[in-house]
């Protein structure tokens, strides 16, 4: 297996129920299709994580969310469809829809969604046509990975997409929409 993907690549390593590692924003994150429980439990055990803490859907444009949360038409819709549009990764809380895999939601009628500026991330969710699984890329409770160095040598049996950071020093905040409350 080859270890570092083009886009197109990675897109058909997801597709076939494959866990990729990929630059993000800040760090490294795992990632996967939501869609495909088996790769999802793969995920969960590289990550050592427990089902109930849910995962982040990374997409490359609101579209890919539309069908996954309750987004248009609410007291705070705007604010979170700006804080996209910024410079600065933003993920939010918000009511899922009927349907969303309740692994993904970790059992909550809440899913944590974020549409990046990313270009790597943007492209592979383009080709993809949907979001992606995004989970930092370290084991839990172990510190995000930041180069592909490393991430090569804590996760071997994961390829990692061509890429770059984007140089943003923390991860993304974590905003309740619906309350308003900051998470992280």
């Amino acid at each position: 297996m080859k270890k570092q993907l083009n886009t197109a690549q990675a897109a058909d390593w997801v597709r076939q129920g494959g866990v990729l590692a990929y630059p993000t924003e800040a760090v490294y994150g795992l990632g996967c299709d939501p869609f495909n429980a088996s790769a999802f439990q793969q995920l969960l055990a590289l990550k050592q994580r427990p089902l109930a803490k849910g995962v982040i859907l990374i997409a490359g444009a609101v579209e890919q969310v539309a069908d996954l949360v309750d987004l248009w038409d609410q007291p705070w819709s705007q604010g979170v469809l700006q804080s996209w549009e910024t410079s600065q990764p933003t993920t939010w809380v918000l009511p899922a829809k009927p349907g969303v895999p309740p692994w993904v939601t970790g059992g909550r009628n809440t899913l944590a969604v974020r549409v990046t500026a990313h270009p790597e991330v943007q492209a592979l969710c383009a080709a993809l046509a949907q979001p992606l699984v995004s989970t930092s890329a370290n084991v839990s409770g172990e510190e995000p990975i930041r180069s592909q160095a490393d991430c090569l040598s804590a996760f071997p049996e994961v390829p990692v997409l061509q890429g770059r950071l984007s140089g943003a020093q923390t991860p993304s905040q974590i905003w309740d929409a619906q309350t308003g409350q900051r998470l992280r």
